[in-house]
């Protein structure tokens, strides 16, 4: 079973990678770009289609706001990128938006951008594949009925790439990404040159009319403002991911910062110009997209059934003359896979920043491990658990779980910004240079004009969002926020306890005697070996113990023993009720009560089986009373295995017996 296990891990995972063999998985740009900015390229996706839906609630009339909602999303992109361009120079540790907050603005609102980032990258996971699903389903309508599985087999094949190491994963997600890009820009280039030829591209839906949600029509003033918020507060989802890049820094090939903020360029540049395109595409093609297909006045077929395509399959149809063409199934498959790819950029990101809330003890420790491909897998598994969840719980609707999007990425980028000028304000106390002072307050100018934007946008964000599901994170922050903190309370509380002060070593820590109690079932080899190593050991006092179960398996053993003459005491414990962990734990008590400065050792025998499924007919009782006995102060448990004749014959038949290698006992593996 074990070989089975470890074969099929390393065809998942690869083989073993040496410690010294890290720096062989730093990123150059061309595949950093991939890896950590597919999140924020993809999301121009829907970024537009998201706009339009809020838009069309109040019908066709309001489509003519869409290029100004537009606009405000690039600006704020601009604003947000030149922003982290800083952060990478000024704290190239990885941390982030994280490690910003933390150190200016204190381990409170470090806790809370944590809190943030993480809900948002299991998000991310999420939205990114179910909105891939979307665009397969929208090329292949008769697979609608398996949404839901669909989206969590991909989960799934991200999760096992993911652990085959990042530069790996870089490489398989290198091409679709570029692919996606080279696709997007062709399209618009031919969208805008028919346009200029004077055959203008028609959207299959612009013949169709928008009938509006009750209580939209006719909005104007404060009604029709929020409204244009709402819309502009879904289009933010384009911004989703721009902060991947400042968590990674430290994957990057040297010199670390300035091919992390070249990349951050890149970024920005190319994001913004495909945004643009499609919703400048979309607007003059009159693409047609409602949150309920029943609202589209003219749809040919079931609306209650028929999916409507998303506005990136309406505008790939319209620019190149239908769905038969190549070109269309090419942007439907490019798109779909970019979108599903995109949660790579939280498969990267949220192990990373799980790493650094372990090593600074506000998560398990066991999140900064680093597994056989030197990737952090315990973070890469958790991360696509609980994304799995999601999409099955919410039947891997976009519609639904974008309302729970993106709240918690303006958090981050607000408190990081707020962070960002008090680092600066902190910078110009000790210069005096005053060009470089010139330069300084250049920086901190950008960085709160980023955090009053970004403020603005998160107080949007929340009044728009938040009956419709963002309330969900605004309970989950929190929550995550105090268990954090509980872990980082439980960890200070056992480094404290377990603090040896001035001369404890040679006073406090030595026992006055050794009491060694040898558990008995039945006289057997097991029984004999455990014997012989508690004698071995030279305790002060040493008995053997077994509990009076049956009367007359007892008298027989008692029998035995005298006859064998062993030369350890055997003493019976009553058991009324027939229990065995009771009495035992009992016993061990009394003696810590008689003599509270002796440590007892408890000797359990163990058999050591071949197969696993034999562990279930032994050792049971063991267990149990292990379990019990380490929760008992001043008891020391020592198992004694005795290894039966299938697992020597395992052994030998599989060579195992033989020698290790370096790291092959954890892995199993000679």
């Amino acid at each position: 079973m074990t070989d089975a296990l470890d074969m099929v891990k390393r065809l998942v995972v690869g083989r073993a990678l040496r410690s010294q063999q890290l720096h062989e998985t730093l990123l150059p740009k061309r595949l950093a770009l991939p890896i950590f900015a597919s999140d924020p390229l993809s999301s121009v996706a829907y970024a537009t289609q998201e706009i339009l839906l809020v838009l069309t609630l109040g019908g066709l009339a309001y489509l003519h706001l869409a290029p100004w909602v537009g606009a405000a999303v690039v600006l704020l992109m601009a604003v947000v990128v030149l922003s982290y361009r800083q952060v990478v120079y000024a704290y190239p540790s990885g941390g982030g938006s994280y490690e910003v907050a933390s150190r200016n603005l204190g381990p409170g609102w470090g806790l809370v951008v944590a809190s943030a980032l993480l809900v948002d990258y299991v998000m991310t996971v999420a939205v990114s594949v179910a909105a891939g699903v979307d665009n397969i389903i929208s090329a292949f309508p008769e697979w609608n009925p398996h949404r839901v599985a669909i989206a969590l087999t991909f989960v799934a094949l991200l999760a096992a790439m993911n652990l085959r190491g990042i530069r790996e994963s870089g490489k398989v997600f290198a091409a679709p990404t570029y692919l996606f890009v080279a696709g997007i820009m062709v399209m618009i280039a031919v969208g805008f040159a028919r346009m200029a030829f004077g055959d203008p591209p028609r959207a299959e839906t612009a013949g169709y009319g928008v009938r509006p949600e009750h209580g939209y029509v006719g909005l104007s003033g404060l009604a029709l403002a929020f409204l244009v918020l709402r819309a502009f507060s879904s289009g933010c989802t384009a911004l989703t991911g721009v902060e991947a890049i400042s968590n990674g820094v430290p994957a990057f090939r040297k010199p670390k910062s300035a091919n992390a903020a070249k990349t951050m360029t890149a970024m920005g540049l190319i994001a913004v110009t495909m945004f643009s395109g499609i919703t400048a595409l979309a607007l003059l093609t009159d693409v047609r997209i409602t949150e309920h297909t029943c609202d589209l006045v003219g749809w040919q077929g079931d609306c209650r059934t028929d999916p409507q395509r998303t506005a990136i399959a309406q505008l790939a149809a319209a620019v190149f003359g239908g769905d038969n063409s190549p070109l269309f199934y090419y942007i439907q498959a490019a798109t779909a896979a970019i979108l599903i790819l995109a949660a790579n950029t939280a498969f990267n990101g949220f192990p990373m920043l799980g790493a650094i809330l372990a090593q600074h003890c506000y998560l398990p420790r066991q999140l900064h491990t680093r597994g056989d491909r030197l990737a952090f897998s315990n973070g890469i598994t958790l991360l696509a658990a609980i994304a799995g969840g999601l999409i099955w719980l919410f039947d891997a609707s976009v519609t639904r779980l974008i309302q729970l999007y993106i709240l918690g990425v303006f958090i981050s980028f607000t408190l990081s910004q707020a962070g960002m000028v008090r680092h600066w304000r902190r910078r110009l106390l000790g210069e005096a240079d005053p060009l470089k002072r010139r330069r300084v307050q250049l920086k901190r100018a950008i960085n709160g004009f980023g955090a009053v934007l970004t403020g603005t946008v998160l107080v949007v964000v929340l009044a728009t969002k938040f009956t419709h599901g963002a309330w969900l994170v605004c309970v989950a922050v929190p929550i995550l926020w105090l268990t954090m903190r509980a872990v980082k309370r439980h960890y200070d509380r056992t480094a404290e306890a377990l603090q040896v002060g001035r001369g404890e070593v040679a006073e406090t820590m030595l026992p006055s005697r050794i009491h060694a109690i040898v558990l008995v079932s039945k006289i057997h080899k097991p029984t004999l070996l455990a014997l012989a190593y508690a004698r071995a050991a030279r305790p002060h006092v040493l008995e053997a113990i077994t509990v009076n179960v049956d009367e007359n398996e007892t008298r027989a053993l008692q029998q035995e023993w005298d006859e064998r003459g062993l030369p350890v005491p055997l003493k019976v414990i009553d058991s009324p009720y027939r229990e065995i962990t009771r009495p035992i734990i009992e016993y061990v008590r009394g003696i810590r009560r008689r003599s509270p400065r002796d440590v007892v050792t408890v000797y359990i025998p163990e058999y050591v089986v071949g197969r696993w499924w034999e562990n279930l007919l032994h050792n049971q009782s063991a267990l149990r009373l292990k379990s019990r006995l380490l929760f008992e102060p001043g008891v020391m448990v020592t198992n004694v295995p005795w290894r039966l004749a299938g697992a020597e014959r395992y052994e030998h038949k599989t060579g195992k017996a033989d020698h290790y290698a370096p790291g092959g006992i954890r892995r199993h593996q000679p």
